[in-house]
């Protein structure tokens, strides 16, 4: 702690005021910095990479040990590379100073790893930009494990999910494989025209499936059903369901509908507001929307019981609801 603090203070120093950092001799000797050419190096390194003197202080102030890291070996190699992949001085900066220790990773191995299952350095660029954390694992021993595994049941998808920018070590990395998994690839495209019959793009469907992968395990049937209801009945956009793939998993006749129809009746009586965020009320327990929309109205309102057990047909609402 008190050599990362005392280099701190020299660092801070010398970016403050371009001191060379041989000038701090306390600093140097504490830390045993006989040659303080690669202090000065790394910093001239960075600059040189488009990194402007504000991302700079961020990075070595959150990680000093950095002045001190192999130059030809290890930073000048990561920095080249990201820049080969795309990377912009801006979005390396906004990375590195979030992830410093992605200047000091094998980057090479992962970036290696990924080539070698197809990707391309486009997609390779897009998915470490989205999890920059992946420059921190071992390839081969975290990430190859899994993806072998996955490939022992027979699923080749593997590449797909990670292309759409998953990461291995999120559990929805595993939600997605399963659900690509259990369908065939003609069945995953009906599913994805019957979201399209209704005006959504490809890219708003994959944002979709990114945010709940287990909406595509829907049958198309259900799918469709739940679609024409939110647009039709409800006056959704597709973007707005798209955005809120959660409401895909809810049983239309169940859940859905007699929510609705007690919200109407409710709304209708001036007992709660139009501006009540119907996607909030669709995900609300059981136990929690009885007790606040059926339970407390049901002696004022009697017929609140019964369009909550769906006796009650819904017409739709009046006006546009606030998702």
């Amino acid at each position: 702690m008190l050599e990362s603090s005392i280099l701190l203070q020299a660092t801070q120093t010398q970016l403050d005021y371009h001191i060379p950092i041989s000038i701090l001799n306390p600093a140097s000797k504490k830390l045993n910095i006989v040659n303080t050419k690669n202090p000065n190096s790394v910093v001239e390194l960075l600059t040189t990479h488009g990194l402007t003197q504000t991302h700079v202080k961020s990075l070595i102030t959150s990680r000093p040990v950095l002045l001190l890291a192999d130059l030809d070996n290890t930073l000048k190699p990561n920095l080249e590379l990201f820049e080969s992949l795309g990377f912009s001085s801006t979005s390396l900066g906004k990375m590195l100073s979030k992830y410093p220790r992605v200047l000091e990773s094998d980057a090479y191995t992962v970036v290696e790893f990924f080539r070698a299952h197809g990707f391309s350095d486009q997609q390779i660029s897009d998915l470490t930009m989205k999890r920059p954390t992946l420059y921190l694992f071992n390839a081969h021993k975290n990430f190859k494990p899994k993806l072998e595994f996955f490939r022992s049941l027979g699923f080749e998808i593997v590449d797909e999910v990670m292309k759409l920018g998953f990461d291995p070590n999120n559990p929805l990395f595993v939600l997605a494989i399963r659900s690509m998994a259990v369908m065939s690839k003609s069945l995953w495209e009906q599913k994805v025209e019957a979201f399209k019959s209704f005006g959504l793009s490809k890219d708003e469907i994959y944002a979709a499936f990114k945010k709940q992968p287990m909406c595509m395990i829907t049958s198309e049937n259900k799918i469709r059903k739940l679609m024409s209801f939110f647009v039709n009945k409800l006056n959704m956009t597709p973007s707005m369901i798209s955005k809120n793939p959660n409401l895909l998993l809810l049983s239309l006749e169940k859940r859905i509908i007699p929510r609705c129809s007690v919200l109407h009746l409710l709304i209708s009586k001036g007992l709660v507001k139009e501006e009540t965020s119907v996607v909030y009320v669709f995900r609300m327990t059981e136990k929690r929307f009885v007790d606040k929309l059926v339970s407390k109205y049901q002696n004022e309102v009697p017929d609140v019981v019964s369009a909550h057990q769906g006796k009650i047909e819904f017409q739709g609402f009046p006006f546009d609801l606030k998702i």
